[in-house]
């Protein structure tokens, strides 16, 4: 075991080596046949073990944040790990609209939209987004998650399919679960493949779904090409925007604005809890269509109302993207500097992109833990990122800007990422 460390987690030695999903799964399949359902909790050691060994990575508690720059263990950090892309969730605008909020409505509605959870602010916000988005109608969700499971369960009826791209996010793999239609992949960010999955389902009513940028990668959808087949093979399209609304396109508008293809999206799902600076989610699309998902959508009629301070701050949020569009292009700037700066260093970072999403990779799943300790350690706060987010021997540690740091900051970042790369040999 490692030396006891003031700080509450220790520096990483040889006990990390043993930590694996292989000795996971091999330590649990006996429990996993047991009759108790809990036996696999009682059984399963790997996380305790971790902890003891100081070698955890994960639910790392932050005890105070103002955007850029966190306390951790007592110490500040930088912060380049939080999807916080616009900066904005210690913006006054944004604080005083929710603390308004909770003195004018309270904390919750206690209630589903359908029934008594439906405010003022809830449609007031739907009616700013589906303005900022271009689209006839927007409806809001709880969070963003539901807004994936609500509209594609609703849409994908059993005559139905959905054809995702392989690398979507979580919330879309459940949605398309819950729906009664069938689920079809293709291969990432492939639209050749694409059209010949929608080729091998001709006559059937087709939702493809992709993300505008991808969470873990942070590329950004080929949507020429996507929405090229859809329209040959006469099928809808859904883009989840979250990592893209406030990043990509005029003024923040995502992935169809930054293609000059907004009218070509069928269906935009958003968040609230990365650039707008709350949480919550939406989608926004066809007046009909959001009607149907309003009435249809089980995460929407059986679940409570996004609490009033959470649609004040969304609102507040929208304001200011709208009214200071120039925030868009500081973040972007700054992420630009970052992705050139790890890769002038020899970091095998991705190629230039157009979203604030740099994953580092590092490949073996403990030295990415080892990096992402060294880092903390040195000031900077980002992401290790292991399997089952990325496949396994692609572990890497994802980095993320803020519009709210400053070009002073990122030099930092880059002095510690130069300084722990060459101590553990990545470059």
């Amino acid at each position: 075991m490692t030396e006891k460390r003031d700080d509450g987690v220790g520096a990483l030695g040889d006990a990390v080596s043993g930590l694996s999903i292989d000795r996971l799964t091999e330590r649990n399949h006996s429990a996993l046949l047991e009759r108790d359902v809990f036996s696999k909790a009682f059984s399963f050691t790997l996380i305790e073990e971790a902890k003891a060994a100081q070698v955890y990575p994960f639910y790392q508690p932050i005890t105070q944040s103002d955007g850029p720059v966190v306390q951790i263990y007592g110490k500040q950090a930088l912060m380049l790990g939080s999807n916080n892309y616009l900066g904005l969730t210690r913006h006054p605008k944004v604080m005083e609209g929710a603390a308004a909020a909770i003195r004018q409505f309270g904390t919750s509605m206690t209630g589903s939209r359908t029934l008594n959870g439906t405010m003022d602010i809830h449609e007031r916000l739907e009616e700013r987004l589906a303005g900022f988005l271009r689209k006839e109608a927007c409806l809001v969700f709880t969070t963003g998650y539901q807004a994936n499971l609500g509209a594609i369960s609703a849409l994908v009826a059993r005559d139905c399919i959905a054809v995702i791209d392989r690398d979507c996010h979580a919330s879309i793999y459940d949605g398309c679960k819950l729906a009664e239609g069938k689920t079809l992949r293709f291969r990432h960010n492939d639209a050749e493949h694409l059209d010949w999955v929608l080729s091998n389902n001709s006559g059937k009513p087709a939702l493809v779904i992709v993300d505008g940028v991808y969470s873990m990668s942070g590329a950004v959808a080929d949507l020429p090409n996507i929405v090229a087949a859809c329209r040959r093979h006469n099928a809808r399209l859904l883009v989840d925007d979250a990592h893209a609304i406030g990043v990509l396109g005029e003024g923040g508008r995502g992935t169809g604005s930054h293609y000059g293809l907004e009218g070509e999206v069928d269906l935009t799902i958003g968040t609230f809890s990365k650039s707008l600076a709350s949480i919550g989610g939406f989608v926004a699309g066809p007046w009909e269509v959001v009607e149907w998902i309003r009435h249809f959508a089980r995460s929407m009629v059986f679940s409570a109302s996004l609490p009033p301070a959470s649609a004040a701050a969304a609102l507040a949020a929208m304001e200011v993207l709208e009214s200071d569009p120039g925030i868009v292009q500081r973040a972007r700037q700054l992420s630009q500097k970052l992705r050139r700066g790890l890769r002038c260093l020899g970091f095998p970072a991705p190629p230039d992109s157009a979203s604030a999403i740099m994953p580092v990779t590092v490949g073996d799943e403990v030295q990415t833990i080892r990096f992402w300790r060294s880092l903390l350690d040195r000031g900077v706060y980002v992401n290790p990122v292991t399997y089952p987010a990325v496949t396994k021997g692609r572990s890497v540690l994802r980095v993320s800007c803020m519009a709210t740091h400053t070009p002073e900051q990122i030099d930092f970042a880059l002095e510690q990422f130069q300084a722990v790369g060459r101590e553990h040999g990545i470059i």
